[in-house]
């Protein structure tokens, strides 16, 4: 858990996923679009992706855990809590914070 609160608190945006998972690719389009470079980690490509994904899996109570996103080096969640924040219009606003984006 110590690696993953590491590298989520090292950029603005952290996505954690897999390469073949269809709702990574929709969630790292998704945050492209909205102007922002996240920083990937994508765990089947990782030696110590098991061991990642078992953390996040507990972080997030919910397996499989990926997409995981942190901003601001803070768990958001997974895809379900990214859009529930942004149809309330409150995830352009917390990247801003998190300087992910600037306008």
């Amino acid at each position: 858990m110590d690696r993953v609160n590491k590298l989520a608190s090292q950029k603005a945006v952290v996505i954690f996923s897999l390469s073949s998972c269809c709702m990574c690719h929709t969630i790292k389009r998704f945050f492209s679009e909205l102007g922002v470079n996240p920083t990937i980690y994508e765990l089947d490509e990782d030696p110590k992706g098991k061991d990642m994904e078992r953390a996040l899996a507990k972080m997030v109570g919910r397996n499989p855990p990926v997409p995981a996103v942190f901003i601001g080096g803070n768990l958001v969640g997974p895809t379900d809590k990214i859009m529930s924040l942004h149809l309330s219009g409150k995830l352009v606003p917390l990247l801003r914070d998190a300087g992910a984006i600037w306008l």
